[in-house]
């Protein structure tokens, strides 16, 4: 009877929800994250350079520039270390520079460089994105409008549980739409468009 009661009481307790987190402080200057690497959508010659830098007493991640005048369509940072389906993602990030675009964000469910979700804001045209790409190729999912950001730092974060996501911006709920195009687990890191030099920090994630 006790056992029969103690097995009660444990299906009764939430499994505890795995988290992965890094500040890249623990990372070396100049390289890429641990176990993460850099890829390209779009384009298989152009390569951005991605490598933690020091700023001030801080570490943080950014895409530094391009090995090719010829630049991809989307520049991708991510691991495969961390296998993730439903949670939740947040990110600090910076738009630095970029002529053409400056979109930034998080990118989840990743298969390869030609298959995920990404959620990103540009400030060049004030929007906050849901997009999933496809066979390399991208398609919008929703989108918040004038969304009015100073410049610096801000914290982007999606939830997302089966077909069904959210988006904050700096904890305000702005984005809610579903899909069912990805449906496996996969891959997590950050993105950015064309020449968009984006800074990303405290990258965090439960699920």
């Amino acid at each position: 009877m006790k056992k029969l009661l103690l097995l009660a009481l444990l299906g009764a307790v939430p499994m505890m929800a795995k988290s992965y987190a890094t500040d890249f402080e623990k990372d070396k200057a100049g390289a890429l994250p641990k176990d993460w690497k850099s890829e390209m959508t779009g384009s298989k010659n152009a390569e951005g350079i991605w490598q933690i830098e020091r700023e001030g007493n801080n570490q943080i991640l950014r895409l530094k520039g391009f090995k090719e005048k010829d630049r991809a369509t989307y520049n991708l940072c991510y691991t495969k270390g961390v296998d993730f389906k439903d949670g939740e993602i947040s990110v600090r990030f910076r738009a630095d520079s970029g002529h053409e675009d400056q979109g930034g964000g998080i990118m989840w469910r990743v298969q390869d460089r030609d298959n995920y979700y990404v959620a990103r804001f540009n400030p060049l045209e004030d929007n906050f994105r849901f997009y999933v790409v496809k066979e390399g190729s991208r398609h919008q999912l929703c989108s918040a409008d004038h969304i009015h950001l100073k410049k610096g730092w801000h914290e982007m974060k999606i939830a997302q549980k089966g077909e069904h996501f959210i988006g904050y911006l700096d904890g305000k709920k702005l984005l809610e739409c579903s899909d069912h195009s990805l449906t496996k687990s996969g891959g997590v890191g950050v993105w950015t468009k064309s020449d968009a030099a984006t800074s990303f920090d405290t990258f965090q994630i439960e699920w």
